[in-house]
Parts: structure tokens; C-alpha cells; sequence
């Protein structure tokens, strides 16, 4: 993995080099094996990179990379899997080769295809800038899925990108002026969704897409230029569910296990070791046995586990370690050892994400760093295969809740929020015993607030939005903060899915992943300059999956039916099938425990009115409740607490 970055700015002759050294030594943690700058002094363009060796681990893959015909430069950060294949697609015109990576193989694909054709051609994850010197067309792309990240914007008429916001941010002529529209964006979802970012005029590029920028037009018509798809997830769910799957449901899974392992074989191939992140659960243990499967040597296995906690995943996955028989290297985590991270992640994270399991993800990078330079991970499972609880029965519960009168509905909540998400909590654990297993919830006082709200709903876009949000009214708490239009509220933007489990299975894959699940993995991961691959994120495992009907996704209220029985072929389901816990965190008793201090003197009505971005007296009012037990506001306080934290590091800019 690596960093680019790089800024054009018209009239600008002297300095670029020593600027652009500074944006990528912003970066060095995405790369810290070698460095290069490139500048067009009569252009005022500059690019930076940061690499972190993976392919071709010689000088022949440095970058900035230029083509052998002298017309193009390329920084460029993630890995083609398909790069030899491109290579071979080619033909035989005698080119020579300098070496084996694959941002030599995408330069030769561009001088002979053109920047599209490539794009659609690369299996792969990625982010890359490329200057064309005859046309003086500056293009900037980003993988299907956004697994890489890539930052874009304009500062007066200067434009500057990156992979982090870190590297915009050392450019002396960055303002970072806070967007109070994506700050409420942000506490409504725990993230801030693409295209927008924390800063004024700086944007996410969105997945699988492109942009030319006609720098030798000026500032004026550069400023026009428009990002355009190279792959459309909508109609990848438009043609799944159109021309579902044909087979039966062996036929199913055999098609779902081959383009498993043709995708994990290639995957594996590096020039360095690799390793996978490994919990336990549906989705990174198909990833590790079919590893196994394909390795003729133990496969590293990286297992995060909490010392007398209910999160302890480790033992689980340990028996299933010694099954598949892989080389396994579980971490044991304290309390403090989480706690220590805590002060690192306005730094780690260029602009705020409130996901507590940024936490746990980066220790666990910190480990498999020391073993190996690539870790494969399960993401991208509970999209694709109907995984998270939101879908699992979500049309039943809707459809039974419009059942009901709108008197009894309002009469329902009312009751719900007669006692208090704490009250909830002790009469479940008191109950617990004697209730049956499908009613021992986790966190039943949150659960039991949701539905109060969900009850006064009437559409199923504000049932799956209340559903998603952390804060349900961002713009009471955001000073002149009106939230920007999101895909959530595009509905002529939204998927057009066959019913309401793929509709939200759809909209997840294009919010939550790439913008909270991916950007956590990237940044924690990154922070440990690890380089990881999603296998479930092939873009020809995600087409492969549209097509499969929801009943091979969700069946008997369980969800990823058809993964789990790709899994069953190589671990016994008994040692598979045990209830999910995931990668959290006990944040609510911390923030009433050890993180107290600290929250409270982030949290301080003073200061909360001095920086002027937030009203203090709601999120007071939760912090005062969280604090004497009598509501978990742990999902309302953490997206602040973050945003806090991030906006009096480095990272913030008031």
C-alpha cells in the first residue's frame, strides 16, 4: 500500500518540490520503504508519493512512474491482482519491461488503451492521479468498491488531492475551514459520507469513478469538471436482480466457491508475507480456510481477543485455528492496552470517524505487522450476504409494525420509553435466565428506544434512516449545521432492488462501507503501515453475489446462508455457529469509568461555546444522563467525543 498526493497550482513556479515532499511526508506512514516527487514546473502541477513495497520491491517500481512513451506520470496507491493478465492481454509488441509491478502494467495499459478502458479492465483496489503532459489533463480515480481513499478539492484556484486529508493539510495555502453541513452529516451517521468531507470545498472522490480536470484550460473550466462512473453499483443490483442466478443451490455454491478461490489465489501474490486477520466468525474464516486451502505452507492468522471480557473472541477462533491448521497468533488485549490507543486517533483518522472498533483494529494491525506486510481480511461480507441484524427480519418487523392502528403504535412507544435503556438493561439481565435464547439481547435499552422510534414511522426509507442514525436531529445540535444532500436523502440516486432487505443490503455497500467500514480498516491498518485486501470486495465477487436470490442470503431468520455453506466445507458447523460479537468495546462504561476525565474537559459547556460548533445544552443533558446510568448515550456522545478530540489535535482545523 501507499500514499500519493499532489496539488496544482497556476503561477506557481518556485517551491513546488519542497511543498510537495511536505504533503507526501504527511503520508510516510502509508509508505515507509521509499519516497519520490515529480513536478511540471511550466504547468505549476506536482505530484507526491509514499511507497510501501509489496510487488517488485526494487527501484523498478518507484514512483512517480512515468510511461515509456514520456507522455504519462502516474502516482499511484493499492495493488491490480490482474496486472499480469493485462500485461498478456496486451500482446507481444515488443515491449520492454523494467520490472514486475503493477503500476508499470497500468501506464502500458493507458498508452495503448486509454484511461477508461483500463480502469474497467484492472481487478483490483485502488487510488491514482494521472497527468497526461500532451493533453495537460490531470485524472484522478478510485476502485469500484472504495476500498482506497482518495480526497479531491479546490482552495481558492488551487487544487490539491490526496490520500488523507493529512497531506491537503500540509500545504501551506490550506485553509480547512470545518463544512458545518457535513459536521452534521457526520453526527448522524458516524461518518461523513462521500462525496462530502470534514472541509469546505475538499471532497471524497466516489467509488468507481473517475474525473478528468483540463488543467491547461485554466482555473475556470478545471473548476467545471465532474466525476463520471467507470462502474455503476446500481445497475449491478439492476441487472442481479433482473437476471438472478439460474442454478440450484449446489450449482450456487460451487459458483461461489470457485470465484472465491480464484480471487484469494490472487490475493495471496506478493512479494512479501501474508498474512489474515482472523475472528472466528462467517467471513474471515471462508476467507482463512480457503487460504489454507490454496497454501501449501500454515497460513498466519491474527486473532484480537479482551482479558475477561464478553468481546473475547480468542478461544473461538483458536479451535478453529487448530482445524484448518494455520499458523495462528492470538492478541490478548487489556483494558489500558484499548485506552492507550484512545489518544492516538485524531491523528490516525485525518477527519472524524466514530466506529469504537477503530480501537481493536489497530492493535490488531500492530501485530500482524510484526509477522507479515499483508493481511486479508472478511469485510464486505454482511453487505453482500445479508449479515447485519438490520436485515434479518427487517420487512416482517416493518410490515408488522403498519399493521398495527396508529393509536396502538403511539401507545407502544409511549410504553417503551416508560422506563428508561438503563431499566431496560436490568430487567433483561434479571429476566435473562429464564427467556428463551432469540430474546437475549444485546444492549436491549438501546433496542428498545429504537423501536419506540421506529413505531411513529410511515415509510420504509425513514425506517431503515432511523435505523442507521446515531443522532436523529443533527441540525438542533450543529450551530448552522443544515445536513447536505446524501445518497439517503437522493432517493433518484437510490438502488432500484426486488425488496427492502436488498434495497438496505444496496445502500449499505455504498455508504457504510466504503465511508465507515473501509476508511477504519484503511486508517488503522495504514497507522501500522499494513497493507489489507478484502477478498469479498472483488468486484466479481460483488456482481456474483447480485445475482443470487435473497433466499441464498437470508433463510430461517439467519443471514449469509450461502457463505456459510461454502464455510461448512471446510469447518465443521459446529464449530462455526455460535453467536456474533465482532470487534467491540465497552465504551459506554469507560466514558463512566477511566475515559471520564477526558470526556468531561472535551465535553465542557465553556468549551463547547467557545469553539461554536455544537448547542452544548443537548449533548450536556446525554452526558449528564450516561454519566449517572440512567441511558447508554454511548452512540450520541462518541461521534462528538471524536469530532472533539480530532478537532484540538493536529487534525482540526477551528
Amino acid at each position: 500500500m501507499c500514499g500519493i498526493t499532489g496539488f496544482w497550482q497556476p503561477g506557481s513556479f518556485a517551491g513546488l518540490e519542497a511543498r510537495t515532499r511536505r504533503m507526501a511526508d504527511a503520508l510516510s506512514h502509508r509508505g515507509p520503504d521509499d519516497s519520490g516527487v515529480w513536478v511540471d514546473e511550466v504547468a505549476g502541477l506536482a505530484l507526491g508519493h509514499r511507497r510501501l513495497s509489496i510487488v517488485e520491491l526494487s527501484a523498478a517500481g518507484h514512483q512517480p512512474m512515468h510511461s515509456s512513451c514520456g507522455r504519462y506520470v502516474l502516482v499511484f496507491n493499492g495493488e491490480i491482482y490482474n496486472h499480469l493478465d493485462l500485461r498478456a492481454g496486451l500482446g507481444d509488441t515488443g515491449r520492454e519491461w523494467r520490472g514486475h509491478s503493477d503500476t508499470e502494467t497500468l501506464l502500458a495499459c493507458i498508452q495503448s488503451w486509454g484511461l477508461k478502458r483500463t480502469l474497467e479492465q484492472a481487478v483490483g483496489m485502488f487510488a491514482l492521479a494521472l497527468w497526461d503532459r500532451q493533453r495537460q489533463m490531470l485524472s484522478l480515480a478510485r476502485d469500484r468498491l472504495g476500498e482506497k481513499p482518495l480526497y479531491w478539492g479546490w482552495q481558492g484556484d488551487m487544487l490539491l488531492f490526496g490520500s488523507e486529508l493529512k497531506a491537503l493539510r500540509a500545504h501551506p495555502d490550506f485553509r480547512g475551514a470545518v463544512d458545518r453541513g457535513a459536521l452534521a452529516l457526520y453526527l448522524r451517521h458516524g461518518y461523513v459520507p462521500t462525496p462530502w468531507s470534514i472541509y469546505q470545498d475538499v471532497f471524497k472522490l466516489p467509488q468507481g469513478q473517475w474525473i478528468d480536470i483540463p488543467l491547461g484550460q485554466g482555473a475556470f473550466v478545471a473548476k467545471a469538471a465532474a466525476p463520471q462512473p467507470f462502474w455503476n453499483f446500481n445497475e449491478i443490483v439492476a441487472q442481479g436482480c433482473a437476471q438472478p442466478f439460474a442454478g440450484d443451490e449446489t450449482a450456487a455454491i460451487d459458483a461461489l466457491e470457485s470465484r472465491l478461490s480464484d480471487t484469494i489465489g490472487q490475493q495471496m501474490l506478493a512479494d512479501v508475507p501474508v498474512g489474515a486477520f482472523f475472528s472466528g466468525g462467517i467471513d474471515s474464516t471462508t476467507v482463512v480456510s480457503l487460504m489454507q486451502k490454496l497454501s501449501a505452507k500454515p497460513v498466519r492468522t491474527f486473532t484480537i481477543g479482551f482479558s475477561g471480557s464478553e468481546y473475547d473472541e480468542a478461544a473461538h477462533a483458536l479451535a478453529i485455528a487448530r482445524h484448518l491448521g494455520t499458523d495462528h497468533m492470538p492478541l490478548l488485549v487489556r483494558p489500558e492496552d484499548a485506552l492507550d490507543v484512545i489518544p492516538l486517533l485524531p491523528r490516525m483518522y485525518c477527519e472524524p470517524l466514530s466506529a469504537d472498533s477503530q480501537i481493536p483494529l489497530y492493535l490488531i494491525s500492530k501485530l500482524a505487522r510484526q509477522h507479515v506486510t499483508v493481511a486479508l481480511s472478511g469485510d464486505g461480507g454482511d453487505e453482500l450476504f445479508g449479515g447485519y441484524n438490520r436485515y434479518l427480519g427487517a420487512r416482517r418487523v416493518w410490515l408488522r409494525l403498519q399493521s398495527m392502528p396508529g393509536p396502538v403504535r403511539r401507545a407502544c412507544a409511549a410504553f417503551l420509553r416508560s422506563l428508561s435503556p438503563a431499566g431496560w438493561d436490568r430487567l433483561f439481565a434479571f429476566a435473562k435466565p429464564v427467556l428463551p435464547e432469540k430474546f437475549r439481547l444485546a444492549i436491549p435499552g438501546t433496542k428498545a428506544q429504537k423501536l419506540a422510534d421506529v413505531l411513529e414511522l410511515d415509510t420504509e426509507m425513514d425506517y431503515f434512516r432511523r435505523l442507521t442514525s446515531h443522532w436523529q436531529d443533527p441540525a438542533s445540535v450543529v450551530l448552522g449545521g443544515d445536513e447536505h444532500p446524501a445518497l439517503m436523502t437522493s432517493p433518484a440516486s437510490q438502488p432500484q432492488a426486488d425488496c427492502f432487505e436488498h434495497w438496505m443490503m444496496a445502500m449499505d455497500a455504498q455508504t457504510f462501507l466504503p465511508d465507515e467500514v473501509m476508511a477504519k480498516v484503511d486508517r488503522a491498518a495504514m497507522a501500522a503501515s499494513l497493507e489489507t485486501r478484502a477478498p469479498l470486495l472483488d468486484h466479481r465477487v460483488v456482481e456474483l453475489a447480485w445475482r443470487m436470490p435473497l433466499c441464498m442470503k437470508i433463510r430461517d431468520g439467519q443471514g449469509k446462508w450461502l457463505l456459510r455453506q461454502v464455510l461448512y466445507r471446510h469447518v465443521p458447523r459446529e464449530l462455526v455457529e455460535r453467536p456474533k460479537k465482532g470487534f467491540g468495546i465497552p465504551i459506554d462504561d469507560w466514558l463512566r469509568g477511566p475515559l471520564r476525565s477526558w470526556a468531561e474537559g472535551l465535553l465542557d459547556e465553556d468549551r463547547l461555546r467557545a469553539e461554536g460548533y455544537f448547542d452544548p445544552a443537548p449533548i450536556r443533558m446525554r452526558w449528564r444522563q450516561h454519566v449517572r446510568g440512567s441511558h447508554n448515550w454511548q452512540y450520541q456522545l462518541w461521534p462528538i467525543l471524536m469530532f472533539q478530540a480530532w478537532l484540538s489535535s493536529e487534525g482540526g482545523v477551528a
